[in-house]
């Protein structure tokens, strides 16, 4: 598959099908129509309309059937078929993933019927992207999400404690902090407000949820909810500490969190910055993912563990701390999910050798990383044990368009983005400034992709204004568009070239 994706409108080009292609009857009439076709990926309408000697088409009741009938609409009068959804080349939806689409179109008339067996190709077609400012202005930009609200504008955390709501169609700011907690949490460091995830029920809900370091350095989750007088403001009030950790150092303390598509809340915690060894310790918070159930409270005694833990965490009931996922991370700052797996991919910050990108699988728990015997594939405190799960890219450390010094993970792509990033997984390298993608069908958990195999896409991505010097964030909007945030404050639209 190639390695980075297509748009444009094309039609369908009738292939000549030969004499041994030709279906043989089953009546009085046969089909003429060429036996294959042809057609570019994004092309809307129809993509074949038979022909036929021995009857009339007006007279004729066609239908549609075969292993990838599904993927088409027919029309019953005319046998005009059509894709139900404009094809993706990157992303095929037939039964062998090649493009190639089976079906078979069958023609009733009064007494007699016909069929003729069709092979659909989809060809692909480039596409270039660009980058362009939606929004400057900000603070220490980290994380970004869509609103949740329908209206197109994105949240913009600011790790000195506010969250920010942009318009990316005007570049407006709103002068109200959605929520300010400035001068009331700990900045040392890499300290602060590091993470934001909303509800899956935000919209009717208005419950989010923040990673944040409280005063003292502790690593605290806490639940707010959105104002019930002002939608465009959180409720300071009703923060709610629903689980906290200490931190011995002020860095390496992660900071991202996500819902998975279990409902389960997903936190990506870094092994502290004192012991490197906390990572492989199960019986620690610290160098981890976390999972925990924040609709339950299996702690009612403590004020700060408003949580449950899910059964079948790995160590719910022994041997670790029970809202331990999977562990040997050293600083998982940025991660997301593909929702069309549930798969997380999380952007592990290197030692001083190389940096990581690692899958964790949907449903697959008590996964080692290798932190800290191993510095992604390389041996670093090895001290021996079972192999860890290898990252799935891995780039060296320096100034060249394949290497960097400190990874900031992105976000697979798939058919709800730009056309130009489908099927691939963006993401960045906030020391070097480097962009890359890399196909997301060539990411195997356990298998890794090194740093020559990565595309470059520094010079596609230079932006109309501005510069994108230390990628802070990848994110995504509600309805699927991309963005990058750069730390200096800049917010740019990843979008399809026009031209």
């Amino acid at each position: 598959m190639r390695p980075f994706i297509v748009t444009a409108l094309g039609f369908a080009a009738l292939a000549a099908c030969s004499d041994s292609d030709a279906p043989a009857p089953s009546g009085s009439f046969s089909f003429t129509s060429a036996s294959s076709a042809s057609v570019a990926e994004n092309t809307s309408g129809a993509v074949y309309s038979p022909t036929l000697t021995g009857a009339t088409i007006a007279d004729l009741t066609f239908a549609l059937t075969g292993d990838d009938a599904g993927a088409f609409t027919v029309n019953a009068a005319s046998g005009a078929i059509s894709f139900a959804a404009a094809p993706d080349f990157e992303l095929p939806t037939d039964t062998d993933d090649d493009n190639v689409y089976n079906v078979r179109l069958t023609a009733t008339g009064p007494g007699s019927s016909a069929f003729i067996d069709l092979a659909i190709t989809v060809t692909d077609v480039d596409a270039e992207m660009i980058a362009r400012r939606v929004g400057t202005g900000f603070s220490g930009p980290v994380f970004l999400t869509g609103t949740g609200d329908g209206t197109g504008r994105l949240f913009v955390v600011q790790r000195g404690g506010r969250i920010r709501i942009l318009d990316p169609q005007t570049g407006a700011i709103d002068p109200t902090f959605f929520l300010d907690l400035s001068g009331a949490i700990s900045t040392t460091s890499e300290m602060g407000l590091l993470g934001l995830t909303l509800a899956p029920d935000y919209e009717t809900s208005g419950t989010f949820y923040i990673y944040v370091n409280a005063i003292n350095g502790d690593s605290e989750i806490r639940r707010y909810q959105r104002s019930s007088v002002d939608p465009d403001t959180a409720d300071p009030s009703t923060g709610d500490v629903i689980l906290r950790f200490a931190q011995p150092a002020g860095n390496h303390n992660g900071g991202w969190i996500g819902f998975g598509a279990d409902g389960f809340l997903y936190i990506a915690s870094g092994d502290g910055g004192a012991d490197p060894t906390e990572a492989r310790d199960v019986s620690t918070k610290l160098g981890a993912i976390l999972r925990i159930d924040v609709t339950d409270d299996d702690f009612p005694a403590d004020d700060a563990a408003d949580y449950a833990i899910p059964t079948d965490n790995p160590y719910a009931s022994s041997g670790g701390d029970p809202a331990v996922w999977a562990y040997g991370v050293r600083n998982p700052y940025r991660a997301s999910f593909d929702a069309a797996t549930g798969d997380l991919y999380i952007g592990d910050v290197g030692q001083n050798r190389v940096e990581e990108i690692s899958i964790l699988p949907f449903g697959v728990a008590d996964i080692d990383f290798g932190w800290d015997r191993f510095e992604a594939t390389l041996a670093f405190n090895d001290t021996g044990g079972p192999a860890p799960t290898a990252p799935v890219v891995e780039y060296d450390h320096g100034g060249a368009l394949d290497q960097g010094n400190s990874v900031t993970g992105g976000v697979v792509v798939r058919g709800d983005g730009p056309e130009a990033l489908h099927g691939l997984y963006l993401f960045g390298d906030f020391v070097s400034g480097n962009i890359w993608t890399v196909p997301v069908s060539d990411l195997t958990s356990g298998t890794t992709v090194f740093g020559p195999g990565l595309t470059n896409r520094n010079t596609e991505l230079t932006p109309d204004v501005g510069s994108i010097n230390n990628p802070s964030a990848f994110g995504r909007d509600d309805d699927g568009g991309v963005y990058i945030l750069d730390f200096d404050g800049d917010v740019f639209a990843v979008e399809d070239d026009p031209a």
